[in-house]
């Protein structure tokens, strides 16, 4: 009676243990480009869409001021960017961003004349918050002219200025350009992740105001550190300064200030489809 050979094969197993370890490698190396590599990127797009959404602010404010110079009462159309979409495969949150009319008189400019008690201007705003998940939240607000940028963190500037103008002489002459923006009911607001377009449109205001004599001139604001490093770059000296939680204020130091307000209606709608 012959025995019997037994003969044990090994090249199965070892092919199914190589098979598993490259499955475990390739798996620690995209959870590693997911913990790691992915929020870094993310925050870098959000980062671009923030200076996308600086560049197009500039632009709808250009062309507000364009409207203003050549009186023209033709709408303009600008984009706007209002968040930036997750990456395809992989595990990321897209943000999102919400732009609105501001036309209700709460925040006012005030100005005290010697002679001739107060006047109020309206201070409107057209506001862009971002809802950031991987970059510091921010909003972007042109307000008065004027763009700022403010974040939960951290104080508000202003990344351009309004549209005022100082001449020092024997007083200081203030010019300043002031644009109201009234909203259309229904179209003052809009959220989501796409491009939205903000249509603007010239009204001529009523005539320029000159305030010779002022004796100050109260900026009540949602962003006064952005107002007052504004204002103290633009006047200098010249003027005295006062801050509060919630407005700016300059009096007048050794010269009389005249002030010259030239203010003019633009009627925004944002998102697609216009009311007539």
């Amino acid at each position: 009676m012959q025995g019997i050979k037994i003969r044990i094969e090994n090249q199965a197993v070892a092919g199914v243990i190589e098979a598993l370890l490259l499955v475990a490698l390739v798996a620690i190396v995209i959870s590693m480009i997911q913990l790691q590599y992915i929020p870094q990127i993310m925050e870098q797009r959000e980062a671009e869409h923030m200076d996308l959404v600086s560049n197009q602010f500039s632009s709808l404010k250009s062309m507000m001021e364009l409207q203003a110079i050549t009186h023209s009462t033709a709408p303009i159309s600008s984009m706007l960017t209002l968040g930036s979409r997750e990456l395809p495969y992989f595990i990321s949150a897209g943000a999102s961003g919400e732009v609105k009319v501001h036309d209700k008189e709460k925040w006012v400019i005030t100005v005290l004349q010697n002679h001739s008690g107060y006047y109020y201007y309206p201070l409107t705003s057209i506001t862009y918050e971002a809802y950031n998940v991987y970059f510091v939240p921010q909003t972007y607000v042109l307000e008065g002219g004027g763009i700022i940028v403010s974040q939960p963190d951290g104080q508000s500037v202003m990344r351009a200025d309004p549209s005022l103008s100082v001449i020092n002489g024997s007083f200081i002459q203030v010019i300043f350009n002031l644009p109201v923006i009234i909203g259309v009911h229904g179209k003052n607001l809009t959220d989501g992740t796409g491009n939205c377009y903000i249509r603007t449109n010239y009204t001529r205001g009523p005539p320029s105001d000159n305030l010779n004599d002022t004796l100050s001139i109260n900026i009540s604001t949602q962003y006064p550190n952005a107002w007052n490093e504004s204002l103290a770059g633009m006047l200098g000296t010249n003027v005295n300064y006062k801050k509060g939680s919630s407005y700016v204020e300059i009096t007048r130091k050794n010269k009389d200030i005249h002030l010259k307000i030239e203010y003019y209606y633009i009627t925004t709608q944002i998102g697609p489809g216009w009311v007539i």
